[in-house]
């Protein structure tokens, strides 16, 4: 799928800098910095819900613990 990414003029000048240090395209930069990004937020949220339905279940147990 195609899209139109627009970038203001220091975005752009930083993604274009960015790119030569790699020496990669602009797209191959901006495109793994979203995969990046997507991953990013997929573990948290993973992590938030399994802390949420877990840690209540053992909430006694690490209380314990933590005594």
């Amino acid at each position: 799928m195609a899209m139109t990414l627009r970038l203001a003029d220091d975005e752009t000048q930083a993604l274009r800098r960015r790119a030569e240090l790699e020496q990669q395209s602009m797209q191959e930069v901006a495109r793994q910095a979203i995969r990046e990004y997507v991953e990013n937020h997929n573990r948290a949220e993973l992590l938030d819900r399994v802390l949420g339905e877990e840690l209540p279940r053992y909430a006694e147990a690490l209380e314990r613990l933590g005594r």
